[in-house]
């Protein structure tokens, strides 16, 4: 090293090896992973500061329907454009200062074009159907069964009309029915199932009260026409979730030394009259699914008197449920004849008051289920007969049989 110390750095050093091939591949594999690295943490960088960009932007991007050639296009709304749809907005929404929603049928809440594309396939379009408002609507599904139960108190507005009477239960514009929309759920399973209607709600205070306390809401509660306060038991009664009927009084044989009450439906009294006091009955409350008949014997027997109280039941969309009470009710040939969904009543449950009786009646409804699929049982609003009823009830569904309410029985000539 002495000998060389005046020689310039690098000279007379030998040739530098070149690592062999492998070992550049080695090499080259770690540089390109950390290459591609930096490109993808580099580019989310950029679209973080992109986007926060685009967000404080003034303009607003909006997509247009596509053009006759497929393609949909972009245009962009102005401050003054977006400034000038509010107030288009917020005039609509003054316009309807009550603040209350429009209601649409589900099959009305769009609009749906079908065409054949150009192999044949059909392609739907969807758009929404054009509002005068332009606000949101709360869409009714078509053919559903039962109520939003925060609004089971309340009358649909398309299944209601305003009558000298009051309001009356109609079909609605797309043949919605009271029948349907009023009628609460239960499983369409197969197996016995059992429905129990508790009549005379409204006559007592108290006992309506109870009644109303102590059943579970799978049973089904008539309000009897001529009672008191039967809007508020009404409405106390779906916000429990029961289904409900109304109990209208019909002649019987032995009227008036029997007497049903103030608004009795006789044979004497002719068609208008009775329709009249049909139509006052069926103004006292509204939400329920159908009419059921308190006494009636002779009434219900005679087809002259019998024809224009069920063709206006038919025409209003809602079921008739026979309490079982005549032999001979002429209300199941006029519901085939007409339409109406029908139910009726296999027996009555206490004839005698006294628990025994009441709980071996249900025990009897209980093996008509079974042998039938289904069985029906009527009952008045005494403390004893709903203590019975509460109490079979809950035994009943450890044993599989399903309470149901009687809209789940009855015969529906429109859906079979």
């Amino acid at each position: 090293m002495g000998d060389n110390i005046h020689q310039p750095l690098g000279q007379d050093r030998g040739p530098r090896k070149r690592p062999p091939a492998k070992d550049r591949r080695g090499w080259a594999v770690p540089l390109l992973s950390l290459a591609a690295l930096s490109a993808v943490l580099g580019g989310a960088g950029w679209m973080a500061l992109s986007g926060a960009q685009i967000g404080a932007s003034d303009t607003a991007i909006v997509l247009q329907k596509p053009g006759a050639g497929g393609q949909s296009s972009e245009t962009e709304a102005t401050p003054e454009q977006q400034q000038a749809g509010d107030a288009d907005e917020t005039a609509a929404v003054q316009d309807n200062p009550s603040g209350s929603l429009n209601t649409l049928n589900g099959q009305s809440g769009a609009e749906i074009t079908t065409t054949l594309g150009e192999n044949g396939e059909e392609i739907s379009k969807v758009a929404p159907v054009q509002r005068p408002d332009n606000r949101p609507v709360l869409l009714a599904p078509p053919g559903r069964v039962g109520q939003n139960p925060r609004l089971a108190h309340l009358p649909d507005p398309a299944l209601i009309e305003d009558t000298p009477q009051g309001v009356l239960p109609v079909r609605g514009p797309n043949g919605e029915r009271a029948f349907d929309i009023y009628a609460r759920p239960w499983s369409g399973a197969r197996g016995a199932r059992v429905a129990i209607i508790v009549g005379g709600l409204g006559l007592s205070q108290t006992g309506t009260q109870y009644a109303i306390r102590t059943l579970s809401d799978d049973i089904t509660l008539a309000f009897a026409a001529n009672g008191n306060s039967l809007q508020r038991w009404m409405q106390e009664a779906r916000r429990a979730g029961h289904e409900i009927l109304l109990q209208v009084p019909f002649e019987p044989f032995d009227y008036p030394a029997n007497d049903p009450g103030a608004g009795t439906l006789t044979v004497s009294a002719g068609a208008q009259s009775n329709l009249e006091d049909l139509h006052t009955a069926m103004a006292r409350i509204t939400n329920y699914t159908g009419i059921t008949n308190f006494m009636g014997g002779r009434f219900l027997a005679d087809p002259e008197a019998l024809e224009p109280i069920m063709r206006d039941i038919a025409a209003r969309g809602i079921m008739f449920v026979d309490d079982g009470t005549s032999a001979q009710s002429l209300t199941g040939q006029f519901a085939r004849t007409l339409a109406i969904p029908f139910a009726a009543s296999d027996m009555v449950l206490d004839a005698t008051q006294e628990r025994g009786y009441i709980l071996s009646k249900l025990d009897d409804l209980e093996r008509i289920a079974r042998r039938n699929g289904q069985a029906v049982g009527v009952a008045s609003a005494f403390e004893v007969s709903v203590d019975a009823i509460a109490a079979w009830a809950e035994e009943a569904r450890a044993r599989g049989i399903e309470i149901v309410a009687v809209s789940a029985t009855a015969d529906d000539p429109e859906r079979r």
